[in-house]
């Protein structure tokens, strides 16, 4: 997995020298373009000489297989390299990463561990045939504020405004004003993160934790306390003892109740704080804590934002395509059995999906064996157990037919206790 992490940051920056190169390339067509231009208007007659002069140079620099081999020379031979290696080597990058996937996925069969790698899977199939063109009709808005929303999260600020302008989203439109509002928070957001990944400074990321602290508090979180004690590291890191014990002695303190023995390992440490990294509390200056801190504050920051800290539209393509192979093979299964799937907003098979991206409790019927539904939801019997509402009925009912109209009392089915339809409690996840 590591050399997967590996190979996947070179594709990152062939992709970064892919941008830059063709941007180059464009922009220096688009000078040629406007060189063209100017000369047609000083001199309209020379228009035909003009653009042939274009397209031999166009062709020359920008032709891939270019015929004309009397207009190469030697410059434009290194600018059509230019353009298109870093072309190649994206595309290298992408294709050596797919068959390193392969690999992994060859020793993780040898493991019999295949079914734990769904999301690896190559597809080659007709994907059309499992879509269904007509989910998001009549859905433009959404998809257009799904889209507006994760640009922002992800930073993306100017790309936001760009595609609310091509999408023609009014000005007056509440969208406007919602990412408006959203673009300050997370420009603020990732300035702080920006600070605490390369700088490793920490001040104002403290300040906006002290500033929301009963916020923070609210949600359980240990933000503000982590914070601390990574600026109490950092200056024993830094070998100013004295200061690191004089942080604590000031900032620590409302945190003992909570935080007491994690509190006293970190003033033991300052035993060593010479040699800190070598001595028994070398996890205290470990270089994952600020990666650690970086995605804690940016959970934090977005749960006071009643947002997730992952972006929903990312995590909808990434279940998605997670799902493919599975609904892929289920739908080759009924073609060739000729069935049909009669349920709605339901699958007959489980998707492999890691718990992260498992985001609502789901209760399956110890009786029937079926989902929760609104219409159908878990109770819960006084002995503790819990059924589906369908079941409790049917159980009641067999309880009346077998011992009298009047008994209204059944057993349940996982205990000798006795309990009737109308002591039973809807239960709510």
């Amino acid at each position: 997995m590591d050399d997967l992490l590996n190979h996947s940051s070179n594709i990152q920056k062939a992709q970064t020298k892919m941008q830059t190169g063709v941007s180059a390339g464009l922009d220096d067509l688009s000078n040629l373009l406007r060189q063209a231009k100017e000369s047609i208007q000083r001199d309209p007659s020379s228009m035909s000489s003009a653009l042939k002069s274009l397209q031999t140079t166009a062709r020359s620099r920008y032709y891939k297989d270019s015929k004309d081999s009397d207009s190469h020379n030697d410059t434009e031979k290194s600018k059509d390299k230019e353009f298109y290696k870093v072309q190649k080597k994206f595309h290298s990058a992408v294709n050596k990463f797919a068959k390193d996937i392969e690999k992994v996925r060859a020793r993780m069969r040898r493991k019999n561990s295949l079914n734990k790698i769904g999301s690896f899977q190559r597809f080659t199939q007709d994907l059309s045939v499992i879509s269904n063109p007509e989910a998001f009709a009549g859905k433009e808005y959404l998809l257009s504020r799904a889209l507006a929303i994760h640009f922002i999260r992800q930073g993306q600020f100017d790309l936001c405004d760009t595609f609310m302008r091509e999408a023609g989203i009014a000005e007056e439109d509440e969208l406007r004003l919602t990412t408006e509002l959203l673009k300050k928070e997370f420009q603020r957001m990732y300035t702080i993160m920006q600070e605490l990944e390369e700088a490793h400074e920490l001040t104002n990321a403290i300040q906006w934790a002290q500033t929301h602290h009963d916020e923070l508090a609210k949600i359980g979180s240990n933000l503000e306390f982590d914070l601390h004690r990574l600026r109490f590291i950092q200056l024993l890191s830094q070998q100013k003892l004295m200061e690191a014990v004089q942080y604590s002695r000031e900032y620590f303190g409302p945190f003992g109740d909570k935080h007491i023995n994690e509190i006293k390992r970190m003033m033991t440490s300052t035993i060593y704080y010479r040699t800190l990294a070598t001595s028994p509390y070398a996890d205290l200056c470990s270089p994952t804590l600020w990666a650690d801190i970086c995605r804690e504050f940016q959970k934090d920051f977005c749960s006071l934002l009643n947002m997730s800290a992952e972006s929903p539209l990312h995590a909808s393509v990434l279940v998605g395509t997670t799902a493919l192979p599975v609904i892929m093979k289920l739908y080759k299964i009924i073609s060739a059995k000729k069935t049909e799937w009669s349920q709605q907003d339901e699958l007959p098979v489980e998707l492999p999906l890691s718990d992260d991206l498992r985001f609502h409790s789901v209760f399956a019927c110890p009786v029937s064996k079926e989902q929760a539904t609104e219409d159908n939801p878990p109770m819960m019997m006084p002995c503790g157990h819990v059924i589906c509402r369908e079941s409790l009925t049917r159980l009641s009912r067999s309880s009346s037919s077998r011992y009298g109209r009047n008994s209204m009392r059944f057993k349940c089915p996982y205990c000798p206790s006795e309990s009737a339809a109308d002591q039973a409690v809807e239960v709510y996840f």
